[in-house]
């Protein structure tokens, strides 16, 4: 490895690194053992846990009094089960839910996808398991408060993020891009071009993205 690449290497580790303290995370899991592994891992990481739940209600009081950047929960919890909590966190904006799961089926994941979860980890997971779904999650929540910021309608918006869903898939094929980049490529290109992003979506779609 020559100094060029040696010092690039120890960029992007520090950043990483540097991105992962700056993330506020509350766990809530009933499982008092699942929950300590769960946190120990977050830390390991360079997470800062910054609150510990239960159940889906103490989950919600957290997300709401300490503001954090993501909530990774169980789906089944006493009190209020994970989705409900969800739910609560979503319709209040609160920030970007993963939700941990033993389970894989179609309604559940669609369920959760109507609560506002934008991530997933199933069970039994580990340490690599949780920073690519920290960072899927934090970076949907962004598309999500961009589509918001340029499209007031609900429905509108809804129809331009699944669009915007589909075109991004098909960057990730075309230019092997991940999920995040394929995002910042249509908000570029529709900033670019002034173009609003359902546009260079649709673009995308029918196989003439913009370059």
């Amino acid at each position: 490895m020559t100094s060029d690449e040696r010092a690039a290497e120890e960029t992007t580790t520090t950043a990483t690194e540097g991105q992962a303290a700056a993330t506020r995370i509350v766990v809530a899991e009933d499982e008092t053992l699942i929950r300590l592994d769960l946190v120990e891992m977050l830390g390991e990481l360079g997470y800062d846990v910054v609150g510990q739940a239960s159940n889906g209600e103490q989950a919600v009081e957290l997300a709401r009094d300490l503001q954090p950047d993501v909530v990774i929960m169980d789906v089944k919890m006493p009190v209020l089960d994970g989705l409900g909590a969800a739910e609560q966190i979503h319709s209040q904006d609160l920030c970007p839910v993963i939700m941990l799961t033993a389970f894989s089926q179609t309604e559940l994941v669609e369920r959760a996808r109507d609560a506002g979860v934008m991530a997933y980890v199933v069970k039994p997971f580990s340490a690599d398991d949780l920073r690519p779904a920290i960072e899927i999650a934090r970076s949907r929540w962004q598309e999500v408060k961009a589509l918001e910021a340029e499209i007031a309608d609900l429905g509108e918006r809804l129809e331009t993020r699944k669009l915007v869903d589909r075109a991004k898939g098909v960057l990730m094929s075309q230019l092997k891009l991940s999920e995040a980049d394929a995002f910042r490529w249509i908000q570029k290109t529709a900033m670019d071009r002034r173009l609003g992003m359902k546009e260079v979506a649709d673009a995308v779609i029918k196989g003439f993205p913009a370059s």
